[in-house]
């Protein structure tokens, strides 16, 4: 593996937590604090989880010598949203992405990089329960999904 491969893997990261940040605070925002208290907590929560891993990820994009990828001005948020199940469907599709990418880092990275990213399937696959999701056999790899 490369520096610049490793590097690559990192941006990619980055820029999938930039993502999930920003979906996340606009789910945490639609959701009742009365009539939907818990999922606000759960989605709250993730906020928090992807936000720490995207601070992660820029400091290590930044020990290695390179530029964190920027976030997007704005991205697109899941459709149609303003229902619990809705926000639910939604939390559920960006862990599933998260797993994703996390899993396609696990391949192009080494050492406490590939741990790291392990470590965030794992929490990824854990989460999409949280949102009522199924437990998959490998997390992440969507061709061998069985949902």
């Amino acid at each position: 593996m490369t520096a610049d491969s490793r590097v690559d893997a990192l941006q990619t990261a980055l820029a999938a937590e930039h993502a999930a940040v920003y979906v996340y605070g606009a789910l945490a925002g639609q959701a009742d604090p009365v009539t939907d208290a818990r999922l606000r907590t759960d989605l709250t929560a993730a906020y928090a989880v992807h936000r720490g891993r995207r601070d992660a990820l820029a400091r290590a994009v930044v020990d290695a010598g390179a530029t964190p990828v920027a976030a997007e001005p704005a991205y697109e948020l899941p459709s149609p949203l303003g229902t619990a199940a809705a926000l639910t469907r939604a939390a559920l599709g960006l862990e599933r992405a998260t797993a994703e990418t996390y899993a396609w880092v696990v391949a192009r990275t080494t050492g406490p990089d590939r741990r790291r990213a392990v470590e965030a399937v794992n929490d990824a696959a854990v989460r999409e329960l949280v949102f009522r999701g199924t437990p998959e056999m490998l997390p992440g790899a969507n061709e061998y999904a069985d949902r």
